[in-house]
């Protein structure tokens, strides 16, 4: 008896706007990598529509009979953990610990299926200044007191992913932009220390990643210069993912960084993306406390993952 045929798995590509068959490059082995959570406060329902999307990716490709790689990272190293460790009087790497731990606790109740790597951005700081080291000596960035800048004007394709233009950045250049930049574009990769921040040695004096500059040197060191697919919630869009693909193809030469750009929509809470800053969230664990999980999963599953 003949077995019928798979058919081909269509996904949507963010950076070429289109739908697209899709094949993993390494024949039945697809490599994934999800922009997981900066961990200062516990993770919102916003947060969890992110992961539950991936979630139900990985095993999607995991039930077509693809072996997957899936890596999703931890920021623990950022400007908020700082200021929240600061309020606190706690130590930044130890209040990121206690939300990660809050994190996949929640996440667990939620029925997620947990990734096969979990990387954290401390742990990857000799990769982080060796990229921004190869950065500098190919002329794609700049060191200047301490901090060393991603020059946007060098990367050609700059834009593609968002379709933003550079001009329309220097349009839009404020007053109080930084005036050591060469661009109002440009963005930082290492981060010169303030007196009593986390800080690590580098060749341009001690600092601390900056933020975009982590995703690239974690999904290469686990996935390869280039894989698969790479998730995350669209208000990464621009400019962090668009910061990623920049740096990343530019220390390395090798252009697609992925091949496939997942994003899934917001979760809006009346008519108003969902946001600490906003002050309109719901904590996972609260709603989990109210709610089955397989309640708030079939809620977010009965939307298309890309729709608010």
């Amino acid at each position: 008896m003949e077995t019928a045929a798979v058919s081909p798995m269509r996904i949507y590509n963010t950076r070429k706007r289109s739908l697209e068959d899709f094949e993993p490059t390494e024949p039945g082995h697809v490599r994934l990598y999800v922009c997981g959570m900066t961990v200062y406060d516990y993770c919102h329902i916003g947060h969890a529509r992110a992961m539950l999307t991936f979630d139900m990716v990985y095993r999607w490709l995991k039930a077509r009979g693809w072996r997957v790689t899936y890596v999703r990272n931890h920021t623990d190293v950022d400007d908020k953990i700082i200021a929240r460790a600061i309020e606190n009087g706690e130590e930044p790497l130890a209040l990121a610990q206690r939300f990660i731990a809050a994190l996949d606790e929640d996440l667990g109740r939620l029925g997620l299926l947990p990734p096969d790597v979990a990387p954290l951005v401390s742990d990857n700081i000799e990769g982080i200044v060796a990229m921004a080291s190869t950065l500098i000596e190919r002329g794609h960035a700049y060191a200047v007191d301490g901090d060393v800048y991603f020059a946007v004007e060098s990367f050609e394709r700059y834009g593609e992913l968002s379709g933003r233009k550079l001009e329309d950045l220097r349009a839009g250049e404020r007053v109080n932009v930084d005036e050591r930049k060469r661009h109002p574009g440009d963005f930082a990769l290492w981060k010169s220390a303030k007196p009593g921040e986390v800080s690590w040695p580098s060749p341009w004096g001690p600092g601390r990643p900056g933020w975009h500059i982590e995703c690239s040197v974690m999904a290469t060191r686990h996935l390869g210069e280039t894989f698969d697919i790479h998730g995350g919630g669209i208000d990464l869009v621009f400019p962090h993912h668009e910061n990623e693909i920049a740096q990343s193809e530019c220390a390395s030469g090798v252009h697609p960084f992925a091949r496939v750009w997942m994003h899934n929509g917001h979760l809006n809470m009346a008519g108003t993306k969902m946001s600490k800053s906003l002050g309109n969230i719901i904590r996972i664990r609260d709603i989990l406390d109210e709610v089955p999980a397989e309640t708030l999963r079939l809620l977010y599953l009965e939307s298309h993952y890309r729709s608010p």
